[in-house]
């Protein structure tokens, strides 16, 4: 396989796995489980999220292979526990893409949303066969709408809508329990680092891109979340957002543009799609890495000859 990935892709490909689906739900389960200590939520998830992705760099940058938790189980712990985690991952994220397939088609065309989920699936397998390099490019774009829409729902929100600060004060309601509910419901959010780790094959100097890369993807998205959720929070207060069925259209609406909810519909789909095509990639990557070793069948570890892709 073919080093084509420098920083910038790198860092778009980890942004385009993070700011999935999960920013547009998870905020409203959380408030539900930590009240107004929804923030403390997010800080312990973020420092979790941190601990993690730092030792998945490392590894990475020390076994610069597809196959990212595969190969680091087989050669840490040896071959049974990478035969184990591979699995593991395989079936994970397996299920991982059915689930956000059928969320992009519930936002984009609800009525058809098994249609869409699986033209979603063979359009995107379809890129991912086409080059890594057209798969960051797709990526590129997918982010820069996502972080589009999110932007407009912190104007509008915060700028135009009517947000009490107030809403924002820790109160009697928050215990110890709540927020590492809450922490591990935001984490979620957070879970598409481990995608740069796979791709450690593809990426142009592995030791020092990938650790960068998963830092600034990591940093960026934890700005991202605060921002949004600050902004949530300070319009709809924590018991609203813990209520809400869709807590971005739901705090648009109630700044005065519900014309706008339609935008964020899109926006969530869009990054659905974004997290779903990196799943794609951290599945067949690790196929092929196990393939290699013959736990799957060996014709999974061809590559393209042209396309240097699985």
């Amino acid at each position: 396989m073919r080093r084509r990935l420098g920083t910038f892709d790198t860092v778009t490909l980890g942004l385009g796995s993070m700011i999935g689906a999960g920013i547009f739900v998870a905020l409203a389960p959380a408030a539900a489980a930590a009240g107004t200590g929804l923030l403390i939520g997010l800080a312990v998830a973020a420092v979790v999220a941190v601990c993690n992705a730092m030792s998945s760099a490392r590894l990475a940058a020390r076994y610069p292979q597809s196959g990212g938790t595969y190969v680091y189980g087989r050669e840490r712990l040896g071959p049974f526990w990478g035969h184990t985690a591979g699995w593991s991952f395989i079936v994970g994220k397996t299920a991982s893409c059915a689930a956000m397939a059928l969320t992009v088609g519930s936002y984009a065309w609800p009525a058809y949303a098994n249609a869409v989920a699986a033209g979603a699936v063979i359009g995107l397998t379809v890129v991912s066969y086409a080059g890594v390099q057209r798969s960051a490019a797709l990526t590129r774009v997918i982010v820069a709408l996502t972080l589009a829409v999110l932007t407009m729902v912190v104007v509008v929100v915060a700028g135009l809508g009517d947000p009490d600060r107030t809403r924002l004060a820790f109160g009697p309601d928050i215990t110890a329990y709540g927020v590492l509910q809450a922490a591990g419901l935001l984490f979620f959010a957070f879970a598409g680092y481990a995608r740069i780790a796979t791709l450690g094959e593809e990426v142009r100097d592995p030791a020092r891109t990938i650790p960068r890369a998963v830092a600034l993807s990591l940093s960026i998205a934890l700005v991202v979340y605060a921002v949004v959720a600050v902004a949530v929070i300070a319009e709809l207060g924590s018991a609203g957002l813990a209520e809400a069925s869709a807590p971005l259209s739901d705090a648009v609406r109630a700044a005065g543009f519900p014309a706008l909810v339609p935008v964020v519909g899109v926006g969530a789909a869009v990054a659905a799609l974004g997290a779903l095509l990196a799943l794609l990639l951290g599945v067949s990557r690790t196929m092929l890495a196990m393939a290699r070793d013959r736990y799957l069948p060996h014709a999974l570890a061809a590559v393209h000859p042209r396309h240097g892709t699985p």
